[in-house]
């Protein structure tokens, strides 16, 4: 009886891995992977995010009225792992400098703007899990616009300026921007 057991036991683990492989590494995400460049003037950035999708839900909003990712909560900009950007130069990010190198990106929405935060630390497999504060290296504001129509799949992508770059973040009935420069 207790050989029995043990196999059953056994199946189910198995089973379990086999589904928890064919998820991570061999299934079409839900939210596909993406990555955005940008390089003019000397000025190098990278941007790899997961596109999410609206999906008739509510997207921002209050956590009272069921809204995917409510105001003054932590979010991964994007789903899946973690949002990261590579910078080849140091620059000022939102007026702020920041050295060469790779960032966690991460967003504190709010009705009126979005707090965006660069941090020390990278290579996070399963963006949900909250960064450690103490890693971050700065955090600025970026004020709130409205798109002339709805972005039913999230979108971060460049558009050059006189002085580097803004990046545009997009989805749903929101969008926002952070102006980047070579020091």
């Amino acid at each position: 009886m207790g050989k029995k057991i043990l196999i059953g036991v056994g199946i189910v683990i198995l089973l379990f891995i086999l589904w928890v492989v064919y998820g991570l590494f061999i299934a079409e995400p839900v939210s596909p992977t993406a990555t955005v460049s940008y390089n003019e003037s000397g000025l190098e950035m990278t941007i790899d995010y997961s596109q999410p999708s609206k999906k008739g839900r509510l997207i921002f909003g209050e956590e009272a009225d069921g809204a995917l990712q409510p105001y003054g909560k932590y979010w991964r900009l994007g789903a899946n792992a973690a949002t990261e950007i590579s910078f080849n130069k140091d620059v000022t990010f939102g007026g702020e400098p920041v050295e060469a190198g790779t960032y966690r990106m991460y967003a504190v929405p709010g009705s009126d703007a979005f707090e965006i935060i660069l941090n020390s630390e990278t290579d996070v497999f399963f963006g949900a899990v909250e960064p450690d504060e103490e890693l971050d290296v700065l955090a600025i504001q970026a004020p709130v616009q409205i798109p002339a129509s709805p972005v039913e799949t999230f979108t971060i992508g460049f558009s050059s300026t006189a002085s580097g770059a803004n990046i545009n973040f997009s989805w749903d009935e929101t969008m926002f921007q952070v102006p980047v420069a070579l020091q």
